[in-house]
């Protein structure tokens, strides 16, 4: 594994493009199987789990199923993800309406959600344009100067417990369910429209079966499949060596390759998780469907000596990620409590 500080001797995109592209082409009978293979069970989970409930079995066989459900709708995510990069269909028209129905069953604002995740795919590892669609994060001189007040709520947002515990309900039953100002007209219209959408679905399965029913049922899976993708998004820019520079150096190859991780799951873990650890080829082109990416990644070979491989097993020192060090160009943990950095620990002469 090559260090960060030598992006130069990264192939180009002029390299990579010409062979990259043959996999950025939608294969519709795959994404329809993939739709199918995906719907389908997820639906009879909730089925399954609504009967559980209604027959008065032990809820925990209805959690239980539940983490299944949790695990289908992580692989729903990936296709409401697919469509926002307008590369699961070749119709744009098809991807943004398949996107906005699928945006309802993950909670989530379909153009609202796209436009940020774009803004991060255009920013990922530029330390001068963060703060949307990424994960927040400080430097370690940035944590130094906020006051103690600003370095407790930073803690306690860094806290696993607290980002994927909390995080989950967090962001998908309230933060997605407000619009960003920043986004514009458009995008404010697309959340109050999918938040309709929500209520809606919300109201016809709790008139059908009851609102407690809806909510044992909804609330579980929600939690866990967003604690699913909470953590991949985590771990796919949070590790040590991670990729993070200002503008004036930051380089869109280097920024896929070293900036992302290449995440090897287990085969059946990379099925529910739609290929989304082949992080970095998604980043360098993110037309590519998730269905592709194995396969580009062979077809690239001179970027396996380039990889950020995160083994299964060793995912968890990533926790220990608190902070960048911009000097050293490394994540590092939080110093002890009332601790400040020397001039040593930060670079400084």
């Amino acid at each position: 594994m090559q260090s960060t500080a030598e992006p130069t001797a990264l192939p180009t995109m002029k390299q990579l493009q010409p062979r990259l592209a043959p996999y950025a082409r939608p294969d519709e009978r795959r994404s329809l199987w993939q739709l199918a293979n995906s719907l389908i069970p997820y639906f009879a989970l909730w089925a399954a789990m609504i009967y559980t409930l209604q027959a008065s079995m032990s809820y925990w066989i209805t959690l239980g199923l539940a983490v299944l459900a949790a695990g289908f709708l992580v692989r729903i995510f990936i296709i409401f993800h697919d469509c926002g990069h307008n590369s699961f269909f070749r119709s744009t028209r098809a991807n943004k309406r398949v996107g906005f129905l699928l945006g309802l069953l993950v909670f989530t604002p379909s153009e609202h959600w796209w436009r940020s995740h774009a803004i991060h795919h255009a920013t990922s590892g530029n330390l001068d344009k963060r703060g949307i669609g990424d994960v927040t994060m400080l430097t370690a001189e940035e944590f130094e100067n906020l006051p103690w007040t600003g370095r407790l709520g930073y803690r306690l947002f860094r806290n696993p417990f607290i980002m994927f515990g909390l995080g989950p309900l967090f962001m998908f039953l309230l933060m997605h369910r407000l619009p960003s100002p920043k986004l514009g007209r458009r995008y404010t219209l697309n959340v109050l429209l999918a938040d309709l959408g929500i209520v809606l679905l919300a109201a016809a399965v709790s008139l059908a079966f009851g609102f407690r029913t809806y909510v044992l049922v909804q609330l579980p899976v929600i939690w866990m499949g967003g604690m699913v993708g909470i953590w991949m998004f985590y771990i796919q820019h949070q590790f040590e060596d991670t990729y993070f520079v200002r503008s004036d150096r930051w380089n869109f190859v280097a920024a896929g390759l070293l900036g992302t991780s290449f995440y090897r799951l287990p085969r059946l873990l990379q099925w529910f998780t739609g290929n989304i650890g082949f992080h970095h080829l998604h980043h360098l082109n993110p037309s590519i469907p998730n269905y592709n990416l194995e396969a580009a990644r062979q077809a690239v070979p001179e970027i396996f000596p380039w990889e950020k491989v995160i083994e299964p097993g060793k995912e968890l020192s990533a926790l220990r990620c608190k902070l960048y060090d911009e000097p050293r160009m490394r994540m590092i943990g939080f110093p002890p409590w009332g601790k400040r950095r020397t001039d040593a620990e930060t670079g400084r002469a």
